[in-house]
């Protein structure tokens, strides 16, 4: 059984700044991070291998210094490791990127059959939630998205039940494989990499494919095949602010400023001596 998860090099949001001259990102000295979504696509991986036995591909599109995230993958537990990676993908939105992921989890069928793909929900830079499905869509997968738990894999009748988690309910399904899912923060708590696997992962081999591997119409990656333009980015303005109570041992304290605050915003009114 072959699983390939896709993971995603992105800038920590939490210390992302925005120019407000310019209304873009200010990237400088801004730490780069493993997707927080694809930390538990990862983890999901390695518990079907635990459980059923499988080969895990980590894959990624980014620039060189996206093997940090694939080694990462490596570290865990990961058996194999791919960067997609060229100037002719850069600027590409989900589209594109869709498109080269797929083309190089093709390329991976015909070396291994590929059976399951993971990727996490969305990415915390573009929250867009469409690389998955794209990616389901251009190979022909079964697609099954926001799921929080792997029920089962026959691997004899080759369907795949998994539960998603849906605003209100859960929705208990089964799908064919190949199939691709994606899974939301709540499926797991990813592991913590041991000292042998970080020292294994280091001197790892790790394959880079560029378009001349992949060979792929360059009008149709990248910028050129992005059909999603960014007019702007901006910070919006917040109304209101949020109530910080510092010392929790003063929880009167606390509660009677919530009550007044909400008292002022008017999502409640008190009545008499309420």
């Amino acid at each position: 059984m072959h699983v390939v998860v896709c993971v995603k090099m992105v800038p920590d949001t939490t210390q992302v700044k925005i120019d407000p001259v310019t209304n873009t990102l200010v990237r400088k000295d801004i730490p780069f991070i493993t997707n927080p979504f694809d930390t538990r696509a990862v983890e999901e991986a390695l518990r079907v291998k635990d459980k059923y036995g499988a080969f895990v591909t980590a894959v990624s599109m980014g620039p060189p210094s996206a093997e940090l995230v694939l080694r990462k993958a490596l570290s865990l537990g990961a058996d194999d490791a791919v960067l997609v990676s060229d100037m002719a993908f850069g600027g590409a939105d989900t589209l594109a990127t869709s498109k080269v992921l797929a083309d190089a989890i093709r390329k991976l069928d015909q070396r291994k059959p590929v059976d399951l793909i993971i990727c996490g929900q969305q990415t915390i830079d573009g929250d867009t939630a469409q690389v998955g499905p794209g990616i389901a869509c251009r190979l022909g997968f079964s697609q099954l998205t926001l799921i929080d738990e792997i029920s089962q894999i026959n691997r004899q009748t080759r369907v795949i039940r998994v539960r998603r988690r849906l605003e209100q309910q859960y929705e208990i399904v089964e799908a064919n494989l190949p199939a691709l899912i994606t899974v939301v923060r709540e499926i797991n708590i990813p592991r913590y990499p041991t000292v042998p696997g970080r020292l294994a992962a280091a001197d790892a081999p790790l394959s880079t494919w560029t378009n001349g591997v992949l060979k792929l119409d360059v009008e149709k990656i990248g910028l050129k095949g992005s059909p999603t333009h960014v007019k702007k980015i901006f910070a919006p303005q917040r109304a209101k602010g949020e109530v910080v109570q510092a010392d929790g041992q003063q929880r009167p304290a606390a509660i009677n400023r919530v009550m007044e605050r909400l008292v002022d915003w008017g999502v409640i009114r008190l009545h008499g001596n309420d």
